[in-house]
């Protein structure tokens, strides 16, 4: 079976009309729920048991994000802010088509390359080199522009000889330059950050933060999630900020990052 065989393209996301071509991303009433349950099971067998008698805990719902609503423009650069566990990267999750929401939509305008968990799509059991291309299906990429980019990847990546080796072998680090340099691979028109500006060593961060700051120079749009205050004001136009999944505060970068920080002082 090949390793694109596993995958098919995520239609939760869909293309904006022609008369709309300015609007990079748009978000209208998102709603994203998800059920969790109090119960502790430990084993197959009391998962069972407890099953026979009836007596597991109900599921509820929980609530992440609520009636999101927001408009991203073509080459805008936008940071979204906000504490642990306000729906930040559930959000980013929802716009690269990972998750589905429950409820509202997303309307894509053009290719995206969603930088998130770095090591996410990859088999461990595989070796580098079918994780480049395993990885690369999961980021919707053809397999022949991956063929086509694979030694500019492995290059790019540093592992030497080490792509021939199972990925439950590497490091962390090498991992993280593995992934970064197949979800670079491709020049997409919006980029989406989720705390991935620091991957791999010293010298790595380096080449990685070059990479990127290259791709945002050619006018690619940018939504990206840090808890660096000092990098978003850096990069982005715009910030939106999140609390307990709805919008508090939307606007000009540095005032927005400024009155988070003072939120913050009060916590």
């Amino acid at each position: 079976m090949s390793i694109f065989s596993r995958f098919k393209k995520n239609n939760n996301n869909y293309i904006l009309k022609e008369g709309e071509r300015d609007v990079a991303i748009e978000v209208k009433d998102l709603v994203m729920e998800f059920k969790v349950t109090k119960d502790k099971i430990d084993t197959l067998k009391e998962y069972v048991i407890r099953t026979l008698k009836r007596n597991k805990k109900d599921k509820r719902k929980i609530r992440i994000l609520d009636g999101i609503s927001f408009k991203v423009y073509r080459g805008e650069r936008i940071g979204i802010l906000g504490f642990n566990g306000s729906g930040k990267s559930t959000l980013l999750r929802i716009i690269s088509g990972i998750y589905e929401p429950t409820y509202g939509s997303v309307k894509i305008n053009g290719k995206v390359a969603p930088l998130l968990a770095i090591s996410a799509g990859f088999d461990k059991n595989y070796t580098g080199k079918n994780n480049i291309f395993l990885n690369g299906a999961f980021l919707s990429m053809d397999e022949n522009y991956l063929k086509e980019k694979y030694d500019e990847i492995v290059e790019f990546s540093e592992l030497g000889e080490f792509i021939n080796y199972p990925v439950k072998n590497y490091s962390k680090g090498m991992q993280a330059k593995l992934g970064f340099s197949v979800a670079t691979a491709i020049k997409p028109d919006i980029l989406i950050l989720d705390e991935v500006l620091g991957v791999g060593d010293i010298k790595f961060k380096k080449k990685s933060n070059k990479k990127i700051k290259s791709m945002m120079k050619d006018g690619v749009t940018v939504l990206l999630v840090s808890h660096s205050i000092g990098q978003i004001k850096k990069i982005c136009d715009r910030c939106i900020w999140i609390e307990n999944g709805k919008i508090i505060m939307e606007g000009e970068a540095k005032k927005v990052c400024n009155a988070y920080v003072k939120s913050s002082k009060k916590k």
